[in-house]
């Protein structure tokens, strides 16, 4: 756990240039205590304790303004940076190493049971307002514009290839 918690901040300080310091991360910044309070959540959603977990993520929207599903799956060293209105759904997978900024969407379509949300691969970006809705796939390495809005998967087809979206 302790491991978790330092390597979220070294990501936090390494993505963010205005971070300053471990201790200004650890006090301030939502979109690490959203992340962090997802981890406990989910944790409990993975035990079938669901009740307290979506308890759980729900103080954490209230006290960050990001809304992270307990049952979404998420990689190592994600950060959101200025996290407001981000909402990620149910369904999500999240790979390592992603960032968001804030209003990004990872949402569904329609209602429906089973997979529903979007799948986003390592080293991804997300700019800030974007909305990737439904079960999609966003490749490796690709950067989604600010304001897009993604409803078909990113293929990669060069592994030299970074797409922009």
């Amino acid at each position: 756990m302790f491991k978790t918690i330092r390597e979220d901040l070294e990501t936090a300080l390494k993505r963010d240039p205005a971070a300053r310091n471990k201790l200004e991360v650890f006090l301030t910044y939502p979109g690490v205590h959203a992340v962090w309070n997802y981890r406990i959540s989910h944790w409990l959603w993975q035990r079938n304790v669901k009740l307290l977990a979506r308890m759980f993520s729900n103080r954490a929207r209230r006290r960050t303004g990001i809304e992270i599903h307990p049952g979404a799956t998420i990689g190592r060293r994600f950060f959101i940076d200025h996290g407001i209105g981000v909402v990620i759904g149910e369904t999500t997978q999240i790979g390592d190493d992603v960032m968001l900024y804030h209003n990004v969407t990872l949402g569904a379509r329609r209602f429906a049971t089973g997979k529903r949300h979007p799948t986003i691969g390592n080293r991804v970006i997300i700019g800030a307002g974007a909305k990737i809705l439904g079960p999609v796939n966003i490749a490796d390495d690709a950067r989604v514009s600010y304001n897009s809005v993604v409803i078909e998967d990113v293929k990669k087809t060069n592994d030299s290839d970074i797409f922009y979206i």
